[in-house]
């Protein structure tokens, strides 16, 4: 990233942490609670332990993601509403399963008066879904990053998709979490 200012890093940075996420979570496979990360410059972490310097460059990533405490995947939104990060953690991500139906079944699911339960029951039951794990990162300055991986079969290949919008809703709530 030279030539680019170093206030700027940590942005551009964004998306390859999101697949650095995703790649250390895809490493223990699939059937995982969800998984939230701090954001930490890798610069200040060198700093506080400089033990590390063997495994951090701060150059190539200038962010590391630390694991956090795991997450109850029934009540994430009300866990996240909980946390409150220290001014060192720059960002968070979350990694989750979660189920992708095609268009034509999101707007049946959409028109019908599901509770949270038959929603999820809909979802799981229906022959075209896809199970997926989604990476959502943020940082404090508002930027997002979004990595998913569609889980694949005998009959579909694995897919990996990468697009900042993908979870607007996930991406505002892990910014909620870094507000003073």
């Amino acid at each position: 990233m030279a030539g680019v200012p170093a206030s700027e890093k940590p942005t551009v940075a964004l998306p390859a942490v999101a697949r650095e996420v995703e790649e250390f979570v895809s490493a223990a496979g699939w059937n995982q609670a969800p998984q939230l990360f701090a954001l930490v410059p890798t610069a200040e972490l060198l700093a506080q332990q400089p033990e590390l310097a063997g495994q951090l460059d701060p150059l190539t990533s200038p962010l590391t993601p630390i694991a956090q405490d795991a997450l109850p995947s029934d009540e994430l939104d009300r866990a996240l509403a909980g946390i409150v990060w220290p001014d060192v953690v720059r960002g968070c991500a979350l990694a989750q399963e979660i189920v992708v139906l095609p268009p034509e079944a999101e707007a049946a699911l959409s028109e019908e008066d599901l509770d949270d339960a038959a929603a999820r029951r809909f979802a799981a039951e229906h022959p075209q879904r896809r199970e997926a794990r989604l990476v959502a990162a943020v940082l404090r300055d508002g930027s997002a990053a979004c990595v998913l991986r569609l889980r694949g079969s005998v009959e579909v290949p694995e897919e990996v998709v990468e697009h900042p919008e993908l979870a607007p809703n996930l991406t505002h709530a892990l910014l909620e979490t870094l507000k003073p």
